[in-house]
């Protein structure tokens, strides 16, 4: 069973066009009155007045740094690129770019991931038109969330899915490319690279992953054959890391593990893919960004 909700973007288009108007001035996640929000950095050649927010446990705004931009839709290598010696790298066929902006939302309960600390309850939701089944979707979040080397290994956290309707912590969407912006865009996060809706994002109390990434992973991942369900658990980590309250990080050396908040999605800067926050029992971090 599920629900659907829909999101009015009547306000956001307003100030969208009154920015457009007087220069495209933009305020950065985290200025007073305004909700925080934590993203990738936008690369170098995103448009002029745009920033990213970037929030961490006291929601205090830094600013973005530049990076690489990669192409929207990346050419992939090889006659087959949607399998690889490891696995699935991407699935075949362009990602819808546009759904009906509603969503449906998962209307059972999961099991309690974690074994103590605080619980924070998260609700799974998947946009109408996308042609992604929201069971199947949360079946990952959940796995990812819940898996032993996630953000539960300590101990001090515990995380559960709860059906739309229940009191909850923060919501996991999975937004078409243009409904990714548009929910971004009200957070203060700016996710253009190359002119496409490109990255996903953390807004107050919404985790939003894009579908073309969740479908095409990321055109380094497909090079080193890196199995798409590794990206999906590290887009899930990484977004829901920010509502947790931690920030971007760097690369910690050459040929090691990348940190879950490093930007993978835009680099990797000689490190290893790695989608879990915890290795081997202990915090992976690397230097702060």
């Amino acid at each position: 069973m599920v629900r659907i909700d829909r999101i009015v973007w009547a306000p956001l288009l307003g100030a969208a066009l009154l920015a457009a108007l007087v220069g495209g001035v933009h305020v950065a996640g985290g200025r007073t009155g305004v909700p925080t929000a934590q993203e990738e950095p936008v690369p170098s050649g995103t448009p002029t007045g745009w920033t990213t927010g970037t929030s961490g446990p006291t929601g205090t705004g830094t600013p973005s740094t530049a990076a690489p931009t990669p192409p929207a839709r990346p050419a992939p290598p090889g006659p087959d690129p949607t399998a690889g010696s490891t696995g699935t790298l991407r699935m075949p066929g362009a990602p819808p770019t546009a759904g009906t902006g509603t969503f449906s939302y998962e209307m059972t309960a999961g099991t309690v991931r974690g074994r103590a600390g605080a619980l924070r309850r998260y609700r799974v939701a998947v946009e109408n038109g996308s042609g992604e089944d929201v069971a199947a979707f949360a079946n990952e979040v959940d796995g990812a969330l819940g898996n032993p080397s996630g953000w539960t290994a300590d101990g001090r956290l515990r995380l559960q899915r709860v059906p739309a309707g229940a009191a909850h912590d923060f919501t996991v969407f999975l937004a078409t490319a243009r409904t990714a912006r548009e929910m971004c865009a009200a957070g203060w996060v700016n996710i253009m690279v190359g002119g496409v809706p490109y990255t996903s994002c953390r807004a107050r109390g919404k985790v939003i992953v894009n579908l073309d990434r969740w479908r095409l992973s990321v055109p380094h991942f497909v090079s080193a054959q890196v199995p798409l369900a590794t990206y999906r658990a590290y887009v899930v980590n990484h977004e829901v890391g920010h509502e947790l309250g931690y920030r971007h990080e760097r690369c910690p050396g050459r040929g090691r593990p990348a940190p879950v908040m490093m930007q993978q999605t835009l680099f990797l800067r000689g490190c290893v893919a790695n989608p879990w926050p915890y290795l081997a029992g202990r915090r992976h971090a690397g230097p702060p960004l």
